[in-house]
């Protein structure tokens, strides 16, 4: 971890504030420990057995780039983000929320935020973008389940999920990050979720609410 030069600085007046995804003054990431199980099936099997469904996954995509094992490629990022889209049969204009991958690097979150307006656009500045691991940190291999659960339960909860410590955004990361409050009502039907893993691995999903 050392070597790449990716984990964070403590913040000795607040710790657990050392995870500050698209901030100004962020430098790292903060591991985290969790897991999360998702468990999918058609449609027709989970209404059959009347399960509670929390929602859909409409789309996805993948990609590979090894650009760098520590510095992402947004080109690749943003060609994940476009198969997922074609994947579910919608356009980046149907989107409402992103669930970013958000990391705290420096690196990272300048491409996730070049990323996002490739492929956006003009709307990029206006949807909800919201980095969780500012309070749970980075799982690694168990990051994308949990932030799945997370992105699901923020839609059916019908709220934007904050990003928190964001006092102030880096220049360069110039989207809605939803900062340090969690926003009612924000987060629509249909989610993107971002997981980017070291050395160019880009997978992301399309969630649809299922209220």
């Amino acid at each position: 971890w050392e070597a790449m030069h990716t984990l964070a600085s403590s913040d000795v007046a607040a710790p657990s504030a050392s995870c500050k995804p698209f901030s100004k003054n962020r430098s790292g990431m903060v591991l985290g420990e969790g897991a999360a199980i998702v468990l999918l099936e058609p449609m027709d099997a989970a209404l059959a057995r009347n399960a509670t469904i929390h929602g859909e996954l409409i789309g996805y995509g993948l990609t590979t780039d090894s650009s760098h094992i520590a510095r992402p490629s947004a080109q690749g990022q943003a060609c994940a983000m476009r198969a997922a889209l074609q994947s579910a049969g919608i356009t980046a204009d149907e989107v409402d929320s992103i669930n970013a991958h958000g990391t705290g690097t420096l690196a990272n979150d300048v491409a996730e935020t070049s990323a996002i307006r490739s492929v956006f656009g003009d709307r990029a500045g206006v949807i909800p973008v919201s980095a969780t691991k500012a309070i749970h940190g980075h799982l690694l291999g168990a990051a994308g389940a949990i932030e799945c659960v997370l992105a699901l339960l923020a839609m059916r909860h019908r709220i934007a999920l904050p990003t928190m410590h964001l006092e102030q955004s880096d220049p360069e990361c110039d989207l809605d990050y939803v900062a340090k409050v969690a926003r009612p009502g924000a987060a629509g039907n249909v989610m993107l979720s971002n997981s980017f893993a070291f050395g160019g691995t880009n997978a992301v999903l399309v969630l649809r609410s299922s209220q």
